[in-house]
């Protein structure tokens, strides 16, 4: 139960970080890029951010996963990627659910933390359960 605890606050916490790189670099690229499709790349680089932060921090912290060569390392984290694929819909559409109803910067932002909640904790188990298998 201990151990539960403690893989539970370390995946919090690495979630947290992986939130605080995605929401940071949407804010900076949205200040370097006012163009047309600006909103949805900012949202795509903030995406890719918060996966690589994301991947190697539950590779090494929470599932100690080791691999052996390069090329098993590129299987895992395409597997990491594709496995995050329907927890980035939910992300993306819960901020882009509160960026169209309440049309500020903030709410927008928020609506991103909360869908990023609701994916990690469905990836943790997906990730458990298909990537970080031994």
């Amino acid at each position: 139960m201990v151990d539960s605890l403690s893989i539970a606050i370390r995946y919090a916490f690495f979630a947290i970080l992986a939130t605080i790189g995605n929401i940071l670099t949407q804010d900076i690229y949205s200040y370097l890029d006012c163009g047309r499709f600006s909103l949805y790349l900012s949202i795509l680089f903030g995406t890719i951010i918060g996966l690589l932060i994301k991947y190697f921090l539950d590779k090494k912290y929470i599932f100690k996963y080791e691999t052996a060569n390069i090329k098993q390392s590129t299987k895992v984290f395409i597997l990491y990627s594709i496995m995050g694929i329907f927890t980035t819909l939910i992300f993306w559409g819960v901020e882009l659910i509160f960026h169209y109803i309440f049309a500020t910067k903030e709410m927008r932002y928020f609506g991103g933390a909360l869908g990023l909640i609701i994916g990690y904790i469905i990836k943790y188990k997906l990730d458990q359960h298909y990537v970080f298998m031994d």
